[in-house]
Order: structure tokens, then C-alpha cells, then sequence
């Protein structure tokens, strides 16, 4: 089970490929979809069919219809498709099960499952409306994922907030009686990389490459690799080869994704604090002379404010285009971007178009600006829209 603000989902897909290199049937339930509903329920990275939906769906809504019936509080959606995902993998007889917590902690229901390994990655300011506001109160949430007797895998985060956040998950292991491995970034060294992958050395295994952009990867990639070896305390044979191949090859969508080359187009999900530093830890790192272009997107429900004043602080001699989103989803209004902004910064060049026009105009504009490259950010629900925008203007 994984949960955190940032890297749950890059460590879902790197584990996920560990264990299928080394032919285990796999099943993988992740949220959410960015193209369709199927990709949240997989099994060795096959979707679930809609028959085999709509064969579980059947007998499943019998018990909906009976629990909706006695109870003031409904059965939500992502609890049914929860019920679907543990249904399906039992019926497909898997070895493992990597669960992606929704929210996280635990109120989740993806933690009624009595996990071997519970993994945090990290623990920021996210779902404060329903987590907590407080970081205490988040990580008292977060924390609820962990298990009586399991391990627990945490990646230490060297910030203001680390020694009180790593306090409250120690004091909960002990709790549950259950092995805390802490994962330190010191623990990687020699550390480079090239334009298409990135090295490093994790205690005994050397040279590591690994395909995701983004200094930070190398960390989440040693959550796993710590994985394994609690797996192989427990009999399972992992060699270090699938560790290799796996984090070479390894694709997350979504994640620092090149959507389109000329001009360089590059989308990432990044909508918490957490994740725009690291996003901006990213950029920094593979574009730091380039000239930037953001086309943002932020759902009502974050703390678009403070999103917006560290990319303004940090990259106020770039472009920004404002936008409302998609219809399917609530998001915060092109207008409100605007006005966040000028606030912040009153002489930053700023433009409020729709996704389309945004998109259509930075592909026509920069056409051929090598010196030029446009990050569309701020959330993963319209990645199908722009994916299709894109596709649509070839």
C-alpha cells in the first residue's frame, strides 16, 4: 500500500515493474484514470474489461442497494471501485497487489487491506478540507495506513516539518508493532545524468539507471529497491537484474511526460506545494536557461494561491496562461488565476484563454523555438483533453 503528497504514483509504476520483470502476476490499482476508468484497475498493465466491470458490478450493487438502503451515509464511488480492484485481483489469483490510497491515512478504504508493506513517501499539505490543518494532524492520517506486525518503508524528508512528521510515524510503528525502514537521501550516491537517463548508487548496488526525470525519482526508486529486500527477508526471490531493467524502462505518464517536440512540450500533474518544488526542481535541472511557458489548470479544491506565488516568484520573467480546465470537473477560474497573479506580481505576462486556445497558440507561436519549452501543469484531469488537443492540431 502507498501513499503521499508526491512520488506514490512513480513508486506504484517502478514497483510494478520489478515484480512483473520477475513474472509475478501483478495486480495495480491507481487514481486517477487520465485517459479512461479502466487504466485504475490493472493486472501485469492489462486493464480491466467493461464485461468484467459490469460481471462484478452486478452482484456488487446487491450489496450497495442493501447497505444505501440502512444507512444515512452513502457507499461513495471510489469505495465501489475499491471493492472492484480487490475483487477482481482475487479473482485473478495475484501474487501482489500494489494499492494506490486515494486521499491517504486513514480514513482511506483502500486501508482495509491488511498489507505486508505500507509506504509513505512523503507527507505535505494536501486534503487539508478533510486530512487535518495542521501537518501533525496529516501525518496522524498518513499514518493510519500502517498494519500490526507489517514493515513500513519512509522516505525522511529533510524539511522544516521532517522531525515532527518522523516522530508521529516512529510512534505508530511501535504502536502496531511493525519495522519502520527509514530511507535516507544520503543513502544514494554518485549521482549524474544525461539528457535521457539518470545514474546513481544505492549502499552495494552501483551505477543504477533509471528512466524517470527528476532528481527526486532516484529517491522514490530506493523505496523500492528497499521493498525487495524486505520481500526477500520473507522468501521471495527478486534478483537485482529486474531491479535494473525495470527502473531503466520504466514509463509513469503524466509525470514530467514530453507530449509534443517542436515546440518541447512537457506535462506534469504537479498541483500541491510538494509537488510544484519538485516540479521546479525538475525544470531547473534539465532547463534552467531555457525561456519557460506555463499553461495552468488548478481544481478548486488546492491552494491555487500558494501554487501560483512559487511559480511567480520563481520564474516571473516567464509566460503564463491562465485556464478554466475541463467542464467535467470544478475548477478554479481562468479570471481568478489572473487576478491571483497580478497580485503577486502586477507586471508578469499573463494571458487568460480555454485549454484549447492555449495549447493551440503556444504549439503555433513557438513552432521551431528551440530556446523556448511550455510545462502544462497543475492537475492530472485534463490530461485526456490535452492529449487529444494535441493530437488533433498534428
Amino acid at each position: 500500500m502507498l501513499q503521499g503528497q508526491t512520488g506514490k504514483g512513480s513508486v506504484c509504476e517502478m514497483m510494478n515493474k520489478i515484480l512483473i520483470e520477475e513474472k509475478f502476476k501483478v495486480g495495480k490499482f491507481i487514481s486517477p484514470q487520465l485517459i479512461r476508468f479502466n487504466e485504475t484497475i490493472q493486472v501485469n498493465n492489462s486493464e480491466i474489461t467493461d464485461s468484467e466491470i459490469s460481471k462484478i458490478l452486478e452482484k456488487l450493487s446487491i450489496y450497495i442497494d442493501e447497505y444505501n438502503k440502512k444507512n444515512e451515509i452513502k457507499v461513495k464511488w471510489f469505495e465501489v471501485i475499491t471493492c472492484i480492484a480487490l475483487i477482481y485481483f482475487e479473482m485473478q489469483r495475484c501474487d501482489f497487489v500494489i494499492l494506490e490510497t486515494g486521499l491517504g491515512g486513514t480514513l482511506d478504504c483502500t486501508n482495509i487491506v491488511n498489507s505486508i508493506i505500507s509506504i509513505i513517501v512523503s507527507v505535505g499539505y494536501d486534503h487539508m478540507d478533510i486530512l487535518g490543518s495542521s501537518i501533525e494532524e496529516i501525518a496522524q492520517n498518513k499514518a493510519g495506513i500502517i498494519k500490526k506486525n507489517s514493515d513500513v518503508i519512509y522516505l525522511k524528508q529533510n524539511n522544516s516539518d521532517g522531525y515532527k512528521i518522523l516522530k508521529i510515524i516512529e510512534d505508530k510503528s511501535i504502536k502496531e508493532n511493525s519495522v519502520l525502514h527509514i530511507i535516507n537521501e544520503s543513502d544514494c550516491s554518485d549521482y549524474r545524468h544525461d539528457s535521457n537517463l539518470q545514474y546513481y548508487s544505492y549502499k552495494d548496488m552501483k551505477d543504477i539507471a533509471i528512466n524517470l526525470k527528476g532528481k527526486k525519482q532516484i529517491y522514490n526508486s530506493t523505496i523500492c529497491i528497499k521493498a525487495v529486500e524486505i520481500l526477500r527477508e520473507k522468501g521471495y526471490k527478486i534478483a537485482d537484474k529486474s531491479i535494473r531493467n525495470a527502473l531503466k524502462n520504466v514509463i509513469h505518464k503524466a509525470r514530467f511526460e514530453k507530449i509534443n517536440n517542436n515546440p518541447e512540450i512537457i506535462y506534469d500533474g504537479a498541483h500541491n506545494n510538494p509537488a510544484i518544488e519538485n516540479l521546479m526542481e525538475t525544470i531547473n535541472q534539465y532547463y534552467l536557461d531555457n525561456k519557460k511557458v506555463f499553461i495552468i489548470s488548478i481544481l478548486d479544491t488546492k491552494d491555487y494561491k500558494k501554487i501560483l506565488e512559487i511559480l511567480i516568484n520563481n520564474y516571473n520573467d516567464s509566460i503564463f496562461y491562465f485556464t478554466d480546465g475541463i467542464k467535467e470537473k470544478s475548477f478554479v477560474s481562468k479570471e481568478d488565476l489572473y487576478l491571483k497573479s497580478t497580485q503577486i506580481n502586477n507586471r508578469g505576462k499573463y494571458i487568460k484563454k480555454s485549454l484549447s486556445e492555449s495549447i493551440n497558440e503556444v504549439k503555433d507561436k513557438y513552432k521551431g523555438r528551440d530556446n523556448i519549452k511550455v510545462f502544462i501543469i497543475g492537475s492530472f484531469y485534463i490530461y485526456k483533453e490535452v492529449i487529444k488537443i494535441i493530437n488533433d492540431n498534428k
